[in-house]
Parts: structure tokens; C-alpha cells; sequence
């Protein structure tokens, strides 16, 4: 499987945008092979921070002035919130950018984890990470696991796609690059179109 996602990110054009005076981050998704079975690695952020807290993320933050560049930002921040060394992991592909609700304009970046260093020794920075999250990437392809979240936006109700992993539901702009994700690098699920209208009149919107 490894080989085709390799393969199909490698063919993908990302959609990348000017980031128009947003402050610039990046996040890393962490593949991981642990027990014969690829994984997707999260962080569940804690109350703590100044964003998006008690959420699943990937690991990733905003680029710091001397930065040479945001594959380092994306790799820098995984090293501090979850202990993955550099050299562990290689970069595969990019995914396509996007603005979250707080502003930042995000670069995503797939990277593998080298497979010699399963089980992985994960060393969650504790002001950020409540926990390190380790998603077998079966369960993300399966339908059965997706959920609504509602939320407002603009003062509209709309209705977003999550995916559920046992007490979490991973959502937002992390849902977001999750879906760009694996409709490029893996399989499309079916899932509610954008700007659909759900049964009770609110916008379905997925992005």
C-alpha cells in the first residue's frame, strides 16, 4: 500500500495558494507501519493551548523567522510535540494548502516513518500533547466511521465531516487535510457533497 500512496502523491499537483499576509505554518501526516498495518498518526492537543484545544491535529505549528523552509517548520514541530526525530521519517508528497478558522495558512506535508523504528517511542510534549494518537488507516477508509459535526459558522449552521476513532472525532481543518489525503493518496469514501442541503435545511459543507 505504502508503494501506491508513494506513487499517487508523487503524480499529485497540491493546490498552493498566496498566502495573502496570513501567518504561515505547516503539519507533517505521519505514516506509521506497526504490526504490519499502516497507520495515520494525530495529536489530541491539550486544554492548554491557545488553539483549537482539547482537538485532533496533525503535528505541525507556525514557521518560526529562521526557518529555512516549511518542510523543516512541519518536521521541527513534530520533533517537539511528539519526539519524531528527522531522520526517522521521509517526505513523500504535499497535499494541497489551506486556511484554517485561526487564520494561519497551512503547507501539508506526507511523510513515512521508517519502519525499523516500530514501535515508535513517542514523547509527547506535555504543555501541547495530551495524547499521541496511532489511526489504522482501514478504519479512516471505512464509511461506517464517518460522522456530522454541526457547528456555526457566520451564524449558519453548517454540518461537517468527521471521522470517529474510539471517544474522538477528528474534524476541521484537520479533517480537511485528512480527506485531501486519502481521496489523493489512497481511495475515495463516499461521503456528503459540498454544499449539500441536509434533510432539515442546513448546509452540508466538508471544507
Amino acid at each position: 500500500m505504502i508503494t501506491n500512496i508513494r506513487a499517487r502523491l508523487a503524480a499529485y499537483q497540491p493546490s498552493v495558494s498566496d498566502p495573502n499576509g496570513n501567518p504561515r505554518a505547516a503539519v507533517l501526516v505521519p505514516l506509521y507501519t506497526h504490526r504490519d498495518e499502516l497507520h495515520v498518526v494525530f495529536t489530541k492537543r491539550t486544554d492548554r493551548v491557545q488553539h483549537h484545544r482539547g482537538e485532533i491535529s496533525f503535528p505541525g505549528g507556525a514557521m518560526d523567522p529562521e526557518d529555512p523552509d516549511l518542510v523543516f517548520t512541519a518536521l521541527r514541530e513534530a520533533g517537539e510535540e511528539i519526539g519524531l526525530i528527522s531522520d526517522h521519517i521521509e517526505v513523500i508528497g504535499r497535499l494541497d494548502d489551506i486556511v484554517t478558522i485561526s487564520s494561519f495558512h497551512v503547507s501539508v506535508y506526507v511523510g513515512e516513518i521508517d519502519p525499523g523504528h516500530s514501535p515508535y517511542a513517542w514523547r509527547p510534549q506535555h504543555f501541547e500533547v495530551a495524547e499521541v494518537l496511532e489511526v489504522p488507516l482501514p478504519h479512516l477508509l471505512d464509511a461506517a466511521n464517518l460522522v456530522e459535526v454541526p457547528r456555526q459558522r457566520d451564524g449558519q449552521l453548517v454540518i461537517m465531516e468527521g471521522f470517529r476513532f474510539n471517544e474522538h472525532v477528528i474534524w476541521g481543518a484537520t479533517g480537511r487535510m485528512l480527506r485531501n489525503f486519502l481521496d489523493v493518496a489512497v481511495a475515495p469514501v463516499t461521503s456528503p457533497s459540498p454544499g449539500t442541503q441536509g434533510t432539515n435545511g442546513t448546509k452540508r459543507n466538508i471544507s
